[in-house]
């Protein structure tokens, strides 16, 4: 005999038992049946509270003919192995859709392999006898009078349609804080309100919220559901615990949203109760209303968060932070004539700020052509709205090119912000720039820098991935990875992408339409080509301060600490330059090609050359095409056939190219390139595949390389950071002993004689 059961329709039964068994004891039993997945889980939750454990979802699986989800399984949340707090329990329950669209149970363990929590308390479900008529979901309670999701509200006032509106929430005195706590079940009218019931309950316990993961529909790209998590939920920034408390809410068919999961512990210690500002709060709640349909069309949570942001950014930069750096700035200028610092002033308020030192000014001038801006820290209002513009050395370590302070996100700030930059760097434009993909920073990036590459941040990369792939199975998974990394043209990108979306019925999924338009900025295939100093596609730059810089630093501190973590930067880039001068590699043949990069590249460089060199040794090389000057090769690795390489040499001028583009990605020939040079017996790199910010001397400018630079004001800069950063050399060694100034003084005397200056 199938049991049916109704778990939607007794969430709140418990409450109504008053010590009397108004039924049987309700627990998951192969063959139970429920309308839908959502009840299934609903009813193994109600059996976990009982029994002293938690849940969570666990693996779904897809029908093979449509896609559908054909069966889910519930877990025990110690399941698994990926925190310390799991243990590999095996408890489950496994449900599967059958022919009638009914879900069952088809799969039960019972037997746990921790101890279970004790409850404190014997909130036995129990079935009602005359269970009432429940459609699928928990939004349908909402539509019958006799079931109360929310009985009752502060003076014990039922809601009277079930469904929570914040607005009609009664609040406490002036703060404005809602006393609501969020429970399985309650029903929202739009994910606003959720939020913001979840966040007056955080200030109300001693937590911060912050929005967590969206899940989309995979038919037409809408949001489906969303969570709001504790601040310190993961591990991105030091702040961060990994704290596991958060409340998911799932979008109805009635367009209501319900919370459907929900966790209050927390792994960290809780705050007393913050501050919620009731005009912030205010204000939010009327720009909400302004706009339809929620977060459906646009995220206005975040907005409403940015709002907050901008105006409490706007308001410190203006008043606490500016007054300690411009201190700071006054005494960097009196001792660094290259310090360069500039205020963004809007009706007579300070917004953005920018600095560099000369140093930086000069590091850009040999490292600016491939660009980092990292603004980790630019949507909370609990962290130092800091900016940082990083390239990378000749040692391959991140060199500092500017800092900003940002307090409005605006395509406006950012347009200024881009140009202060490439004013205080003389005007050089970058070849690339890594960047988030912001509407605000495309657009200004655009406008500022119209030839520069635009590459979108790695972890909103791996965000929007992880978004669309936690609900597809494995053979979608191969199949975009095989789609996205290993396209070898733009149109074998094209037809597998289009297939691929065909295949699995997303033609019409907004986000990956979305992804698809800006793929120039994501697909390896089309940023290959495009000198990034080897930033690995897979890969981010570190945050150059660490965490010296992070949420709870001090605006005292700040200044103390900024100077730190740029000394300890600078500090390992000189010893750097020490090994490199001290130091040999080892040669591991006898090409003259190996000793002729071990002269000039610095040591890191060097190591990544020389490993495309013992490669090269595993390809073979086929001429296939010559007329005149040019052929072209194909090489074949050894053993493998299926990796293959086109490399065109030209004889009049040496110029090289291969489809794998890694002296254009990274600066550095590659192995194909070095294996064509050893077939036409070419024993030397061209001086032109030798770049010049790859070389020991790279500190030292490029004066001789004059025809590189693009403007004569260019040229006059890079001499004055050379000359000046040479000078500040001489003047450190110069003033640490008496006899050390003499040397110091005779040496600039003899070469102003030569340069004819000295009177």
């Amino acid at each position: 005999m199938v049991i049916k059961a109704k778990p939607v329709g007794m969430i709140r039964a418990v409450d109504n038992v008053n010590g009397e068994d108004g039924g049987s004891r309700l627990e998951p039993q192969v063959g139970l049946e429920f309308d839908s997945s959502d009840d299934a889980r609903e009813c193994y939750s109600l059996y976990a509270k009982r029994m002293g454990f938690k849940i969570r979802t666990g693996q779904l699986y897809r029908s093979r003919t449509d896609g559908s989800v054909s069966s889910r399984r519930f877990v025990c949340s110690k399941e698994g192995f990926q925190t310390n707090s799991r243990t590999g329990c095996p408890a489950f329950i496994r449900v599967q859709r059958n022919a009638s669209g009914k879900w069952v149970i088809d799969h039960f363990f019972k037997d746990h392999n921790h101890d279970l929590e004790s409850t404190g308390e014997n909130p036995t479900p129990v079935m009602q006898s005359k269970p009432p008529i429940v459609k699928n979901s928990l939004a349908d309670v909402t539509q019958r009078s006799k079931v109360k999701l929310l009985e009752d509200v502060e003076d014990r006032r039922p809601c009277p349609s079930g469904v929570i509106n914040v607005k009609r929430v009664k609040r406490d005195g002036d703060d404005g804080q809602s006393k609501v706590q969020p429970f399985l079940g309650l029903v929202f009218n739009s994910a606003n309100e959720a939020y913001q019931l979840y966040h007056s309950y955080g200030a109300n316990k001693g937590f911060r919220v912050r929005i967590g993961q969206l899940f989309r529909s995979r038919h037409d790209g809408s949001i489906s559901s969303r969570r709001f998590v504790c601040s310190k939920e993961g591990f991105q920034h030091p702040s961060r615990v990994g704290c596991g408390a958060y409340m998911r809410i799932k979008r109805q068919e009635s367009g209501t949203w319900v919370v459907d999961r929900l966790r209050e512990d927390h792994n960290h210690g809780l705050g007393t109760q913050m501050e919620t500002h009731k005009g912030s709060l205010n204000a939010s709640n009327r720009f909400i209303e302004e706009v339809n349909g929620g977060l459906q069309n646009k995220d206005l949570v975040t907005k409403y968060n940015k709002n907050l942001v901008k105006r409490w950014r706007e308001k410190h930069n203006r008043s606490d932070w500016y007054h300690v750096l411009f201190e700071y700035f006054q005494s960097k200028q009196a001792e660094d004539t290259g310090f360069f610092h500039a205020v963004e002033v809007n009706d007579g308020n300070c917004m953005s700020i920018f600095w560099a030192d000369g140093r930086s000014r000069y590091s850009c001038s040999q490292f600016g052509d491939a660009i980092v801006l990292d603004t980790s820290y630019k949507n909370s209002m609990y962290l130092v709205p800091f900016a940082t513009f990083v390239g990378v050395n000749h040692h391959k370590q991140p060199v500092l090119l500017g800092c900003a302070l940002i307090a409005d996100e605006s395509q406006e700030s950012y347009t200024w912000l881009f140009k202060t930059w490439l004013r205080a760097m003389s005007g050089r434009h970058p070849l690339s720039i890594i960047a988030d993909e912001d509407k605000a920073i495309r657009q200004a990036i655009a406008e500022v820098f119209p030839g520069t590459h635009h590459r979108f941040s790695l972890w909103q990369i791996k965000a929007k991935e992880r978004e669309f792939l936690s609900s597809m199975d494995n053979g979608f998974k191969c199949e975009y990875e095989k789609c996205t990394l290993h396209s070898q043209t733009a149109d074998e990108f094209d037809i597998a992408w289009n297939a691929l979306l065909s295949r699995y019925g997303l033609k019409e999924n907004v986000s990956l339409k979305e992804m698809f338009e800006s793929r120039a900025s994501w697909v390896p295939l089309y940023l290959r080509a495009t000198f990034f100093a080897g930033i690995a596609m897979n890969e981010s730059i570190d945050s150059f301060f660490g965490t010296l810089l992070n949420a709870q630093t001090p605006i005292v501190e700040f200044v103390s600490r900024y100077e730190r973590g740029l000394e300890q930067r600078r500090e390992e880039e000189r010893k750097e330059d020490f090994d490199t001068y001290n130091l040999q590699a080892f040669l591991q043949t006898k090409e003259p090609v190996e000793e002729q990069c071990r002269r000039l590249y610095t040591l890191t460089v060097f190591k990544i050359f020389q490993k495309e060199l013992l490669q090269s040794y595993s390809y073979l090389g086929f001429k296939i095409y010559e007329e005149g000057a040019n052929s072209r090769y194909l090489l074949r690795k050894c053993g493998n056939d299926n990796e293959k390489n086109i490399v065109t040499f030209c004889a009049s001028n040496l110029n090289v190219s291969c489809s794998c583009h890694m002296f254009e990605f990274e600066g550095v020939l590659c192995r194909h390139a070095l294996r064509v040079f050893q077939i036409l017996e070419i024993r030397e790199v061209p001086s032109h595949y030798i770049l010049h910010r790859w070389t020991r001397n790279a500190e030292y400018g490029t004066v001789g390389d004059a025809e590189s630079v693009g403007t004569s004001q260019e040229l006059k800069a890079l001499m004055l950071w050379s000359l000046r950063e040479t000078a500040c050399k001489y003047i450190e060694a110069g003033s640490a002993s008496l006899e050390k100034y003499k040397l110091a003084y005779e040496i600039m005397r003899e070469g102003g004689r030569k340069l004819s200056w000295q009177r």
